[in-house]
Protein backbone atom coordinates (compact mmCIF):
# COMPACT_ATOMS: atom_id res chain seq x y z
CA UNK A 1 0.00 0.00 0.00
CA UNK A 2 1.10 3.59 -1.22
CA UNK A 3 0.81 6.42 0.90
CA UNK A 4 1.62 10.26 0.31
CA UNK A 5 2.57 11.95 3.46
CA UNK A 6 2.08 15.92 2.89
CA UNK A 7 1.69 18.49 5.85
CA UNK A 8 1.63 22.31 6.71
CA UNK A 9 0.35 23.46 3.45
CA UNK A 10 -0.53 26.31 4.97
CA UNK A 11 -3.12 27.51 2.49
CA UNK A 12 -3.57 31.24 2.17
CA UNK A 13 -0.52 32.01 3.66
CA UNK A 14 1.57 35.44 3.33
CA UNK A 15 5.46 36.07 4.04
CA UNK A 16 6.43 39.66 4.50
CA UNK A 17 3.39 40.78 3.26
CA UNK A 18 3.50 38.57 -0.11
CA UNK A 19 0.95 36.20 -0.93
CA UNK A 20 1.86 32.80 -1.22
CA UNK A 21 -1.95 31.83 -3.27
CA UNK A 22 0.01 31.45 -6.79
CA UNK A 23 2.96 29.21 -5.64
CA UNK A 24 0.97 27.24 -3.68
CA UNK A 25 -1.50 26.86 -6.52
CA UNK A 26 1.67 25.56 -8.76
CA UNK A 27 2.90 23.28 -5.54
CA UNK A 28 -0.76 21.91 -5.33
CA UNK A 29 -0.65 21.18 -8.68
CA UNK A 30 2.57 19.52 -9.00
CA UNK A 31 1.75 17.03 -5.52
CA UNK A 32 -1.49 15.71 -7.78
CA UNK A 33 0.63 14.42 -10.55
CA UNK A 34 3.11 12.75 -7.84
CA UNK A 35 0.18 11.37 -6.48
CA UNK A 36 -0.89 9.82 -9.95
CA UNK A 37 2.61 8.63 -11.16
CA UNK A 38 3.53 6.81 -7.83
CA UNK A 39 -0.50 5.37 -7.85
CA UNK A 40 -0.85 6.10 -4.40
CA UNK A 41 -3.31 4.79 -2.91
CA UNK A 42 -3.74 7.47 -0.01
CA UNK A 43 -3.06 11.02 0.63
CA UNK A 44 -1.78 11.78 4.50
CA UNK A 45 -2.50 15.29 5.37
CA UNK A 46 -1.12 16.28 8.72
CA UNK A 47 -2.57 19.04 9.50
CA UNK A 48 -1.89 23.02 8.90
CA UNK A 49 -4.10 22.61 6.01
CA UNK A 50 -4.99 26.71 6.22
CA UNK A 51 -2.75 29.14 7.92
CA UNK A 52 -5.81 30.70 9.76
CA UNK A 53 -8.28 29.35 11.22
CA UNK A 54 -11.14 31.65 9.15
CA UNK A 55 -8.72 31.38 5.90
CA UNK A 56 -9.14 33.26 3.23
CA UNK A 57 -12.02 32.23 0.27
CA UNK A 58 -9.35 31.64 -2.52
CA UNK A 59 -7.42 29.32 0.07
CA UNK A 60 -10.74 27.52 0.35
CA UNK A 61 -11.28 27.16 -2.85
CA UNK A 62 -7.91 25.90 -3.72
CA UNK A 63 -8.46 23.19 -0.97
CA UNK A 64 -11.40 22.30 -2.22
CA UNK A 65 -10.51 21.40 -5.35
CA UNK A 66 -7.22 19.53 -4.49
CA UNK A 67 -9.86 16.81 -2.53
CA UNK A 68 -12.21 17.22 -5.89
CA UNK A 69 -9.52 15.89 -8.10
CA UNK A 70 -7.77 13.56 -5.55
CA UNK A 71 -11.65 11.57 -5.23
CA UNK A 72 -11.99 11.86 -8.93
CA UNK A 73 -8.60 9.79 -9.04
CA UNK A 74 -9.99 7.24 -6.53
CA UNK A 75 -7.00 8.45 -4.20
CA UNK A 76 -8.41 8.64 -0.68
CA UNK A 77 -7.14 11.27 2.04
CA UNK A 78 -7.01 11.01 5.37
CA UNK A 79 -6.78 14.68 7.03
CA UNK A 80 -6.56 16.16 10.66
CA UNK A 81 -6.43 19.82 12.08
CA UNK A 82 -3.17 21.66 12.92
CA UNK A 83 -2.67 23.99 15.23
CA UNK A 84 -3.79 26.90 12.88
CA UNK A 85 -6.80 25.62 11.54
CA UNK A 86 -10.11 25.48 13.09
CA UNK A 87 -10.71 22.04 13.33
CA UNK A 88 -14.41 22.75 13.53
CA UNK A 89 -14.21 24.16 10.37
CA UNK A 90 -12.42 22.12 8.45
CA UNK A 91 -14.38 19.11 9.42
CA UNK A 92 -17.57 20.54 7.98
CA UNK A 93 -19.15 17.95 6.26
CA UNK A 94 -17.11 15.28 6.46
CA UNK A 95 -19.64 12.62 7.39
CA UNK A 96 -20.84 13.37 3.81
CA UNK A 97 -16.94 13.33 2.33
CA UNK A 98 -16.66 9.85 3.69
CA UNK A 99 -18.79 8.56 0.73
CA UNK A 100 -16.04 9.63 -1.84
CA UNK A 101 -12.88 8.50 0.30
CA UNK A 102 -12.67 11.93 2.28
CA UNK A 103 -11.92 11.23 5.51
CA UNK A 104 -11.36 14.20 7.95
CA UNK A 105 -10.61 13.91 12.39
CA UNK A 106 -13.68 15.70 13.76
CA UNK A 107 -13.15 18.18 16.82
CA UNK A 108 -11.03 15.61 19.36
CA UNK A 109 -13.81 13.91 21.52
CA UNK A 110 -11.96 10.78 22.98
CA UNK A 111 -13.79 8.72 20.00
CA UNK A 112 -10.38 7.53 17.94
CA UNK A 113 -12.08 4.30 16.00
CA UNK A 114 -9.40 3.82 12.91
CA UNK A 115 -10.66 3.29 9.20
CA UNK A 116 -10.21 -0.37 8.12
CA UNK A 117 -8.07 -0.67 4.67
CA UNK A 118 -6.73 -4.07 2.90
CA UNK A 119 -3.89 -5.15 0.41
CA UNK A 120 -2.50 -8.37 -0.21
CA UNK A 121 -0.79 -8.32 3.19
CA UNK A 122 -3.67 -7.99 5.00
CA UNK A 123 -5.26 -5.40 7.23
CA UNK A 124 -3.72 -1.29 7.69
CA UNK A 125 -5.14 0.41 10.18
CA UNK A 126 -5.43 4.82 9.97
CA UNK A 127 -5.50 6.77 12.97
CA UNK A 128 -6.61 9.94 12.95
CA UNK A 129 -5.49 12.71 15.99
CA UNK A 130 -5.69 16.29 15.21
CA UNK A 131 -3.59 18.94 17.73
CA UNK A 132 -4.39 18.17 21.09
CA UNK A 133 -3.58 20.50 23.65
CA UNK A 134 -4.21 18.93 27.39
CA UNK A 135 -7.45 21.29 27.85
CA UNK A 136 -8.98 19.14 24.75
CA UNK A 137 -8.28 15.75 26.29
CA UNK A 138 -8.87 16.78 29.95
CA UNK A 139 -12.22 18.30 28.40
CA UNK A 140 -12.75 14.28 27.28
CA UNK A 141 -10.98 12.88 29.83
CA UNK A 142 -11.47 14.93 33.41
CA UNK A 143 -10.47 11.97 35.37
CA UNK A 144 -7.36 11.74 33.92
CA UNK A 145 -4.50 13.72 35.67
CA UNK A 146 -3.61 16.21 32.52
CA UNK A 147 -1.29 18.78 33.07
CA UNK A 148 1.24 18.58 30.06
CA UNK A 149 1.56 18.24 26.15
CA UNK A 150 3.13 14.65 27.10
CA UNK A 151 -0.07 13.89 29.25
CA UNK A 152 -2.22 14.75 26.76
CA UNK A 153 -0.94 12.91 23.98
CA UNK A 154 -0.34 9.84 26.30
CA UNK A 155 -3.86 9.87 27.62
CA UNK A 156 -5.33 10.00 24.05
CA UNK A 157 -3.55 7.45 22.93
CA UNK A 158 -4.01 4.90 25.77
CA UNK A 159 -7.67 5.39 24.27
CA UNK A 160 -7.53 4.87 20.99
CA UNK A 161 -8.39 0.89 19.60
CA UNK A 162 -4.81 -0.66 18.95
CA UNK A 163 -4.73 -4.04 17.53
CA UNK A 164 -0.70 -4.40 17.30
CA UNK A 165 -0.98 -7.57 15.24
CA UNK A 166 -1.66 -5.39 12.47
CA UNK A 167 -0.61 -2.44 10.62
CA UNK A 168 -0.75 0.48 12.46
CA UNK A 169 -0.79 4.47 10.61
CA UNK A 170 -1.00 7.34 12.84
CA UNK A 171 -1.64 10.77 11.59
CA UNK A 172 -0.72 13.46 13.89
CA UNK A 173 0.29 17.27 14.63
CA UNK A 174 2.47 17.49 17.66
CA UNK A 175 5.99 18.91 18.63
CA UNK A 176 8.28 15.83 18.84
CA UNK A 177 11.15 16.46 21.08
CA UNK A 178 14.53 16.60 19.12
CA UNK A 179 12.89 18.22 15.96
CA UNK A 180 14.54 20.96 14.42
CA UNK A 181 12.20 23.85 13.96
CA UNK A 182 12.21 27.21 11.39
CA UNK A 183 11.56 30.73 11.92
CA UNK A 184 7.96 30.23 10.20
CA UNK A 185 6.89 27.82 12.61
CA UNK A 186 4.75 28.78 16.24
CA UNK A 187 6.98 28.31 19.37
CA UNK A 188 5.66 27.72 22.95
CA UNK A 189 7.60 29.20 25.56
CA UNK A 190 9.85 26.86 27.52
CA UNK A 191 9.25 24.45 24.81
CA UNK A 192 6.11 23.20 26.85
CA UNK A 193 4.41 21.51 23.82
CA UNK A 194 7.29 18.86 23.23
CA UNK A 195 6.13 15.05 23.70
CA UNK A 196 8.75 12.17 23.44
CA UNK A 197 8.70 9.76 19.93
CA UNK A 198 8.04 6.95 22.65
CA UNK A 199 5.00 7.54 23.01
CA UNK A 200 4.86 6.37 19.10
CA UNK A 201 6.23 3.22 19.59
CA UNK A 202 2.92 0.86 19.04
CA UNK A 203 2.14 2.46 15.61
CA UNK A 204 4.32 1.29 12.04
CA UNK A 205 4.68 4.82 10.60
CA UNK A 206 3.45 8.25 12.15
CA UNK A 207 3.27 10.88 9.71
CA UNK A 208 3.81 13.82 11.48
CA UNK A 209 3.17 17.62 10.95
CA UNK A 210 3.93 21.11 12.50
CA UNK A 211 7.14 21.05 11.72
CA UNK A 212 8.52 22.58 8.52
CA UNK A 213 11.69 20.52 7.93
CA UNK A 214 11.75 17.27 6.55
CA UNK A 215 13.20 14.95 8.98
CA UNK A 216 12.78 11.64 11.16
CA UNK A 217 12.70 12.05 15.16
CA UNK A 218 13.85 8.64 16.98
CA UNK A 219 13.10 5.81 14.13
CA UNK A 220 13.08 6.50 10.44
CA UNK A 221 9.20 5.74 10.86
CA UNK A 222 8.22 8.74 13.27
CA UNK A 223 8.25 11.39 10.70
CA UNK A 224 7.28 15.14 9.26
CA UNK A 225 7.30 15.65 5.92
CA UNK A 226 7.82 19.44 6.08
CA UNK A 227 6.06 21.66 4.37
CA UNK A 228 5.93 21.87 0.53
CA UNK A 229 7.03 25.32 0.37
CA UNK A 230 9.49 27.35 2.02
CA UNK A 231 7.70 29.71 4.44
CA UNK A 232 10.90 31.35 6.01
CA UNK A 233 14.32 32.49 5.02
CA UNK A 234 15.61 30.21 7.66
CA UNK A 235 14.44 27.18 5.16
CA UNK A 236 16.26 28.63 1.94
CA UNK A 237 18.88 25.93 1.79
CA UNK A 238 16.05 23.15 2.17
CA UNK A 239 14.91 20.65 -0.60
CA UNK A 240 11.40 20.61 0.01
CA UNK A 241 9.44 17.22 -0.61
CA UNK A 242 6.85 14.97 0.43
CA UNK A 243 7.34 11.73 1.58
CA UNK A 244 6.15 8.61 -0.03
CA UNK A 245 5.23 5.60 2.35
CA UNK A 246 5.52 1.89 1.10
CA UNK A 247 3.73 -0.50 3.66
CA UNK A 248 4.62 -3.78 2.78
CA UNK A 249 4.25 -7.10 5.29
CA UNK A 250 3.89 -5.87 9.24
CA UNK A 251 6.93 -4.35 10.15
CA UNK A 252 8.23 -3.73 6.38
CA UNK A 253 8.30 0.11 5.38
CA UNK A 254 10.08 2.00 2.77
CA UNK A 255 10.26 5.33 2.33
CA UNK A 256 11.00 7.87 -0.69
CA UNK A 257 11.21 11.49 -0.26
CA UNK A 258 9.62 12.82 -3.74
CA UNK A 259 11.10 16.56 -4.38
CA UNK A 260 9.16 19.61 -5.20
CA UNK A 261 10.08 22.34 -7.54
CA UNK A 262 8.63 25.71 -6.38
CA UNK A 263 7.06 28.50 -8.90
CA UNK A 264 9.69 31.09 -7.32
CA UNK A 265 12.50 29.95 -4.64
CA UNK A 266 13.75 31.64 -1.94
CA UNK A 267 17.17 32.47 -1.99
CA UNK A 268 19.45 34.48 0.18
CA UNK A 269 22.30 36.80 -1.83
CA UNK A 270 24.74 39.17 -0.01
CA UNK A 271 27.75 41.86 -0.97
CA UNK A 272 27.39 45.19 -2.00
CA UNK A 273 24.60 47.37 -3.41
CA UNK A 274 27.32 47.89 -6.62
CA UNK A 275 27.87 44.01 -6.57
CA UNK A 276 23.87 42.83 -6.29
CA UNK A 277 22.96 45.15 -8.98
CA UNK A 278 25.84 44.28 -11.41
CA UNK A 279 24.81 42.18 -14.25
CA UNK A 280 27.40 39.63 -14.21
CA UNK A 281 26.08 39.14 -10.33
CA UNK A 282 22.59 38.62 -11.48
CA UNK A 283 22.41 36.74 -15.06
CA UNK A 284 21.79 33.39 -15.37
CA UNK A 285 19.70 33.37 -11.65
CA UNK A 286 15.96 33.52 -11.26
CA UNK A 287 15.53 36.60 -10.52
CA UNK A 288 11.75 36.23 -10.12
CA UNK A 289 12.69 34.43 -6.79
CA UNK A 290 12.10 35.27 -3.41
CA UNK A 291 14.95 37.45 -2.26
CA UNK A 292 16.76 38.57 0.99
CA UNK A 293 19.41 40.84 0.20
CA UNK A 294 22.34 41.90 2.58
CA UNK A 295 24.45 44.78 2.22
CA UNK A 296 27.66 44.93 3.35
CA UNK A 297 27.80 48.85 2.64
CA UNK A 298 28.72 51.01 5.34
CA UNK A 299 26.13 53.25 4.58
CA UNK A 300 22.87 52.39 4.07
CA UNK A 301 21.39 52.66 0.89
CA UNK A 302 18.60 55.75 0.23
CA UNK A 303 15.48 53.82 -0.93
CA UNK A 304 17.40 50.43 -1.19
CA UNK A 305 14.35 48.54 -0.92
CA UNK A 306 12.80 50.41 -3.80
CA UNK A 307 15.70 50.41 -5.98
CA UNK A 308 16.89 46.83 -5.69
CA UNK A 309 13.26 45.59 -6.45
CA UNK A 310 13.37 47.32 -9.92
CA UNK A 311 16.29 43.88 -10.44
CA UNK A 312 14.81 41.98 -7.85
CA UNK A 313 10.70 42.51 -8.10
CA UNK A 314 9.65 39.67 -4.88
CA UNK A 315 12.50 41.23 -3.08
CA UNK A 316 11.47 40.32 0.64
CA UNK A 317 13.42 41.30 3.02
CA UNK A 318 16.66 44.08 3.51
CA UNK A 319 19.37 43.80 5.96
CA UNK A 320 22.44 45.62 6.62
CA UNK A 321 25.76 43.56 7.61
CA UNK A 322 28.47 46.17 8.89
CA UNK A 323 30.58 47.72 11.55
CA UNK A 324 26.92 49.48 12.53
CA UNK A 325 25.10 46.30 12.90
CA UNK A 326 27.76 44.19 13.66
CA UNK A 327 28.60 45.71 16.43
CA UNK A 328 26.84 44.92 19.89
CA UNK A 329 27.04 48.37 22.35
CA UNK A 330 25.08 48.83 25.40
CA UNK A 331 24.78 52.36 26.52
CA UNK A 332 25.31 52.61 30.36
CA UNK A 333 23.03 54.78 31.94
CA UNK A 334 25.03 56.94 35.00
CA UNK A 335 21.86 58.44 36.43
CA UNK A 336 18.43 57.72 36.25
CA UNK A 337 15.66 58.82 33.39
CA UNK A 338 13.66 61.15 35.34
CA UNK A 339 16.98 62.76 36.43
CA UNK A 340 17.66 62.93 32.18
CA UNK A 341 17.24 65.88 30.15
CA UNK A 342 15.38 65.12 26.63
CA UNK A 343 18.46 65.23 24.63
CA UNK A 344 19.93 62.69 26.95
CA UNK A 345 17.54 60.26 26.45
CA UNK A 346 17.22 60.73 22.47
CA UNK A 347 20.65 60.27 22.53
CA UNK A 348 20.86 57.30 24.24
CA UNK A 349 17.82 55.78 22.00
CA UNK A 350 19.81 56.76 18.92
CA UNK A 351 22.82 55.16 19.93
CA UNK A 352 20.68 51.80 21.07
CA UNK A 353 19.07 51.70 17.59
CA UNK A 354 22.23 52.26 15.42
CA UNK A 355 25.30 51.01 17.32
CA UNK A 356 27.05 54.93 17.20
CA UNK A 357 26.72 58.30 18.52
CA UNK A 358 25.21 60.84 17.65
CA UNK A 359 27.34 63.65 15.49
CA UNK A 360 27.30 67.32 16.44
CA UNK A 361 25.00 67.75 13.46
CA UNK A 362 22.77 65.72 14.74
CA UNK A 363 22.55 66.76 18.10
CA UNK A 364 22.04 70.76 17.15
CA UNK A 365 19.15 69.77 14.67
CA UNK A 366 17.45 67.38 17.92
CA UNK A 367 18.31 70.21 20.29
CA UNK A 368 16.59 72.88 18.13
CA UNK A 369 13.48 70.70 17.70
CA UNK A 370 13.31 70.07 21.25
CA UNK A 371 13.42 73.55 21.79
CA UNK A 372 11.01 74.16 19.36
CA UNK A 373 8.42 71.75 20.93
CA UNK A 374 8.61 72.86 24.20
CA UNK A 375 7.99 76.41 23.13
CA UNK A 376 4.31 74.78 21.31
CA UNK A 377 3.37 73.36 24.53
Amino acid sequence: MKLLHLSDLHLGKRVNEFSMMEDQKYMMEQILEIAQECRADAVLLAGDIYDKPVPPVEAVQLFDNFLTRLAQKNILVFAISGNHDSAERLAFGAQLMQGKGIHIAPVYDGNSAPICLRDCYGEVRIHLLPFLKPAMVRHVFGEEEISTYQDALRIALEHMELDLSKRNVLVAHQFVTGAIRCESEEISVGGLDQVDAALFDAFDYVALGHIHSPQHVGRETVRYCGSPLKYSFSEAGQEKSVTLVELGAKGAVNLQKIPLCPLRDMRKIRGTYLEVTARSFYQGTNTEDYIQVTLTDEEDVPDGMQKLRIIYPNLMRLEYDNRRTSQERQVEASRGAELKSELELFEEFYELQNNQPMGDGQREFVQELIRKLKGAE
